[in-house]
C-alpha cells in the first residue's frame, strides 16, 4: 500500500510575503509556501515532489483522498481548550509548566517530593510568569527509572492537584495509569498527558472518553514499563507520523472527541540524537494529522549531547532554542521546566510575528 505525506518545507513570515501563495499552519502564526509530497511503499520512500500552494490547489482533485485530507488538516483552525474556568487559545504558543513530584526526576532531583507547599509555590510562580497550565507528574519516565505503584503516584499527585485547583489553575496530570487519572480528575485536574498514548492501562481509553477530558497522546516505541525500548525506525519522521495517526484513530474510535486530542512526537523517548533532530526539523509535517501539537524537549539529554555534556540544570539556552524551533513550526503547546524565560521568549516571538503581518502594508502599490 502506498502512503502519502504532505510535508511543509518552506515557511513564510506572512502570506503577503508570498503574494498570498502561503497557507496558515494549524490556525496559528506560521505560514507555509512550499511542500514535499512524499510517497512511501513498504516503508521506503519511492517518490518526492516539491510543490507550491498553487501547484497543490491546481492538482488536488487528481490526488488520493489521503493527500486531500492532509491538505485540509494543515489548514485546520483548532478551537481553544477549555480547562475548567481557563480557556487555552491554540492560535499562538502556550507554555505548559512542568511540576514533578517524584524522588528521581532527571531535572529537579526530587526538590518537590513530599513538599506540596514548595511545589505549589513553584507552580504559582510559573503561572504568574504566564504559563497557561501546569503539568503535574508523580512518576519519572526517564530511561531506567523504577516503576511506581499507582497508590504512591496518587499520594504524590493528588495534594498538588487539589492545591492548584484551589488557585483556579488549568491542570494537566502526567500519568499512564487510569486510577491516577480518576483520582486526579476528582481532585480537580482537567487534562490527561499520557506518555504511553493511552496504551499502558487497558482502562485508560474508555476513562478518557467518558470523562470528556482532553488528552495528550505521545509517541513512545516501547510497551509495558519500558517506553524507550524498540526504538528502531525505517524513517523516524514518517514512522512516528504513522504511529500517531493510528493512536489518534484509536482514540476517536473509543469515543474521544476530535477537539479533545493533542499529539506529541515524544522527543527523547526511544530515539537517538539523530532521531530527535530529524523530528524537530520535521515538526510542520505533523500538522497534517489535524490535531494541536505539544513538544516537550526542555532540558533533555540531546541538549547535553550537543553542548559538552551540560548537566540538566544548565540547559536553559538549549531548551529555549528548541522551544523557539517548535514555535517556528507552529506548535501550540510547549512543555518546559523554565516557564518564565520560555514565556518571555514566546512573547518576543509573538511580537515579531505580529510585526511581520504588517510589514508589507506600508509598501507603495
Amino acid at each position: 500500500m502506498t502512503r502519502y505525506y504532505l510535508r511543509p518545507t518552506a515557511l513564510a513570515e506572512s502570506p503577503q510575503s508570498e503574494e498570498g501563495a502561503a497557507i496558515r499552519l494549524g490556525g496559528g502564526l506560521v505560514y507555509a509556501s512550499r511542500f514535499a509530497l512524499v510517497q512511501r511503499e513498504a516503508g521506503r520512500v519511492v517518490r518526492r515532489d516539491l510543490l507550491s500552494v498553487r501547484d497543490i490547489e491546481a492538482r488536488l482533485d487528481d490526488w488520493p483522498e489521503a493527500v486531500r485530507t492532509q491538505w485540509d488538516n494543515l489548514r485546520r483552525v483548532h478551537p481553544p481548550l477549555q480547562l475548567g474556568e481557563r480557556t487555552i487559545r491554540l492560535d499562538q504558543p502556550q507554555v505548559m509548566g512542568i511540576l514533578n513530584v517524584t524522588p528521581d526526576s532527571f531535572s529537579d532531583g526530587g526538590a518537590f517530593m513530599d513538599r506540596p507547599e514548595v511545589a505549589l509555590a513553584h507552580a504559582a510562580a510559573m503561572l504568574e510568569a504566564g504559563a497557561a497550565l501546569v503539568d503535574v507528574g508523580g512518576e519519572s519516565t526517564r530511561p531506567g527509572a523504577a516503576a511506581v505503584w499507582e497508590g504512591d503516584e496518587i499520594q504524590r499527585v493528588v495534594p498538588v492537584v487539589q492545591g492548584l485547583a484551589a488557585m483556579g489553575a488549568a491542570i494537566s496530570v502526567d500519568t499512564r495509569r487510569a486510577a491516577v487519572m480518576e483520582a486526579a480528575l476528582a481532585a480537580g485536574a482537567h487534562l490527561f498527558n499520557d506518555v504511553s498514548a493511552l496504551r499502558h492501562d487497558p482502562r485508560s481509553l474508555d476513562l478518557a472518553a467518558r470523562s470528556g477530558a482532553p488528552v495528550v497522546l505521545m509517541h513512545a516505541p516501547g510497551e509495558g514499563e519500558d517506553l524507550h525500548a524498540n526504538g528502531a525506525y525505517a524513517d523516524v519522521v514518517l514512522d512516528v507520523f504513522d504511529w500517531l495517526e493510528a493512536r489518534r484513530d484509536a482514540a476517536l474510535a473509543a469515543g474521544i472527541a476530535r477537539d479533545r486530542i493533542v499529539l506529541d512526537p515524544g522527543i527523547g523517548f526511544g530515539k537517538s540524537l539523530a532521531d530527535n533532530l530529524a523530528l524537530l526539523n520535521a515538526l510542520p509535517l505533523f500538522h497534517a494529522l489535524g490535531q494541536p501539537l505539544l513538544v516537550g524537549a526542555s532540558r533533555k539529554r540531546m541538549i547535553g549531547a550537543l553542548s559538552n555534556e551540560a548537566p540538566a540544570d544548565q540547559r536553559l539556552g538549549g531548551s529555549l532554542t528548541l522551544a523557539l524551533k517548535a514555535m517556528d513550526a507552529g506548535v501550540q503547546l510547549h512543555r518546559v521546566h523554565d516557564a518564565a524565560p520560555t514565556v518571555q521568549a514566546a512573547r518576543v516571538w509573538r511580537g515579531m510575528r505580529d510585526a511581520a503581518l504588517t510589514d508589507f502594508a506600508q509598501l507603495p502599490l
